[in-house]
């Protein structure tokens, strides 16, 4: 019970609005304040070179170089613009303080620094890719983390296609199985700070939920056993996919809006046997079908001679009238007919 409360306190992170100003209103007014100082340095300046003891001179040439030089354009490092569907994620001296949202233009304090963890290097340099495999991501509807700018969160909704995996299904057939999920972050300190990378966090545990669920299914059922299968149940075995790992990505605060699947098929080593098998699975069920239909014709064929009254048949020649008409109903080849001029006895 204390793991479980240990746990939860671990991951209690929780987005929260960080505290913000007009951003253009900032700008204004750092602006002129910034050339108000530069004035006010000429202008001490040169009351300096007339009278260097004036300490109220020498008082306005210290301001203003501070402001002027320091300050001020130390502001404008708070000045933040976001576009829609983009977050920054604030922390201040290590400390999360909110997070910007919505498009717009803001201005925070100067000293929080934006984090994003897919970003390797937080520091004054730039941004630097942090590298994920490709054999457990791709990106496609996103263009990449190459392309992921001044460590802003994207709340779009991205298509997270993982590599075909080979997986055992119910019934320990060996086979090839995609799947895509369609996913966004709805809460930005939970991505942040509850996992290392949330995007290889998601691409681990979509690989993860795959073979769990993947296991509770066969590739294939006939429709007469009335089993659901990997390929008959498609939609119901992507909503439990869906479940599953939206439960397993919970903490990270990221909501997944759909998952299918796109390639099912057998392993290489037992495609050619079980192709096999359901061909003749498919010949079985065509003979079974073309023989039901030869039957009721021919009991089609006895009624209709009887009710007519075009030859009578002993039960002889009935037994042999049905052999010949189950031979060319049945039959894969053309029909050579007899002509049998005399009689049959």
């Amino acid at each position: 019970m204390e793991t479980a409360q240990g746990m939860n306190n671990t991951f209690r992170n929780e987005e929260t609005a960080a505290r913000h100003a007009p951003g253009m209103a900032m700008l204004i007014g750092n602006i002129v304040l910034v050339l108000a100082a530069i004035a006010l340095f000429v202008i001490s300046v040169i009351r300096m070179e007339a009278d260097a003891s004036d300490t109220g001179t020498i008082v306005l040439f210290v301001i203003s170089i501070l402001y002027g030089f320091i300050i001020g354009p130390f502001l404008f490092a708070g000045l933040k613009i976001l576009k829609p569907n983009e977050a920054y994620v604030l922390t201040l001296f290590g400390r999360y303080i909110g997070t910007l949202r919505g498009p717009g233009f803001f201005f925070v304090n100067p000293f929080a620094t934006a984090v994003n963890p897919t970003i390797a290097d937080q520091g004054s340099q730039g941004p630097k890719e942090k590298p994920v495999s490709t054999s457990q991501l791709k990106l496609n509807s996103f263009s990449g983390l190459n392309q992921i700018p001044n460590r802003k969160i994207s709340l779009k909704a991205i298509t997270l296609n993982n590599e075909k995996q080979k997986i055992n299904d119910a019934l320990g057939n060996p086979i090839i199985i995609g799947i895509v999920v369609i996913w966004r972050v709805i809460d930005t300190a939970r991505a942040v700070f509850n996992v290392d990378n949330y995007y290889e966090y998601l691409s681990i545990q979509c690989d993860s939920a795959l073979r769990n669920i993947v296991r509770l299914y066969p590739y294939d059922a006939s429709d007469e056993e009335g089993e659901k299968s990997l390929r008959g149940s498609s939609l119901e075995v992507a909503e439990k996919l869906k479940e599953e790992i939206q439960h397993k990505v919970e903490m990270a605060g990221i909501e997944i809006i759909e998952a299918r699947i796109t390639h099912l098929s057998y392993a290489p080593e037992i495609a050619a046997a079980m192709l096999q098998r359901q061909q003749a699975s498919a010949i079985i069920a065509a003979r079974q079908m073309i023989v039901e239909g030869a039957v009721g014709m021919v009991e089609m064929a006895l009624a209709k001679l009887n009710d007519q009254q075009i030859v009578q048949l002993d039960e002889e020649r009935k037994a042999s009238m049905v052999s010949n008409l189950l031979v060319v109903l049945c039959g894969n080849r053309d029909v050579q007919p007899v002509v049998n001029s005399g009689s049959l006895y």
